[in-house]
C-alpha cells in the first residue's frame, strides 16, 4: 500500500482539488479518514442534580404557631423592618400550621414585585409543607391591595389547588406602620 495524491477538477473553470487517499491492492481510493465515518456518536449526558434547602439565618418569632393573620403579620414586620422595595415572602407551614420557615421569592422595585406561581411554591414543596401564607410588604406605607395583589392571590391558590398546598392567606404589611392587610380576614381569598 502506498500514499497516492490526485488532483480532481470540482468546477468549469479548471480549478482543482488536491485529495488524498490510501491506495490498495486494487486501485481503490479510501481516506485518510476512514475512522472518523464509522465511530460511533459520541453519547449525550444528563447533568444529575441535588436540590436542597440551605438555612441563611434566623428571625425572631414571638407565635411559632399561626393562629391569625395579626400573628403573621408580626413575623413579616419582624423580618422586613427596613426594606426599601417590596420583598414578595412565602411562609411554610405544617399541618398544625406552624412555622417552618419562610422565604423570600422575590424582591422588586418601589412599587411592584413579579412572582409566577412556580417560584411561590417551589420554597413549599421543598420544604415539606402542608400549606402556606403568601405576603409582601408596600414601602409607602398604605397596605390595601392593588388590582394586580388580588389578580397574584387569585392565580396562586388556584396553583395551590393543583399541587395540594393550601394557601391559607395573603397578608400586606405597611413599612413603618404596625398596619396590615388580611385577604382571610377581609373574606378575599378565594
Amino acid at each position: 500500500m502506498g500514499l497516492c495524491l490526485s488532483s480532481i477538477p470540482t468546477d468549469g473553470l479548471g480549478v482543482g482539488a488536491m485529495r488524498y487517499g490510501i491506495q490498495t491492492a486494487t486501485n481503490e481510493q479510501t481516506s485518510l479518514f476512514v475512522e472518523e465515518q464509522t465511530t460511533k456518536p459520541k453519547q449525550a449526558s444528563v447533568p444529575i442534580y441535588r436540590v436542597t434547602l440551605v438555612k441563611e439565618g434566623r428571625v425572631p418569632c414571638y407565635h411559632q404557631q399561626i393562629r391569625s393573620a395579626v400573628d403573621a403579620a408580626t413575623l413579616l414586620h419582624t423580618y422586613l423592618e427596613g426594606t426599601d422595595r417590596e420583598h414578595f415572602v412565602v411562609i411554610a407551614l405544617n399541618q398544625k400550621n406552624r412555622v417552618i420557615a419562610l422565604h423570600t421569592v422575590s424582591i422588586g422595585s418601589l412599587t411592584a414585585s413579579i412572582v409566577h406561581p412556580r417560584e411561590g411554591f417551589k420554597f413549599g414543596i421543598l420544604a415539606n409543607c402542608a400549606s402556606i401564607i403568601i405576603a409582601h410588604n408596600h414601602p409607602s406605607g398604605d397596605c390595601q391591595p392593588s388590582r394586580e395583589d388580588r389578580a397574584l392571590t387569585q392565580r396562586l391558590v388556584e396553583a395551590g389547588k393543583l399541587l395540594s398546598i393550601s394557601v391559607i392567606d395573603h397578608v400586606i404589611i405597611g413599612n413603618g406602620t404596625s398596619a396590615y392587610f388580611s385577604f382571610a380576614d377581609e373574606g378575599l381569598l378565594p
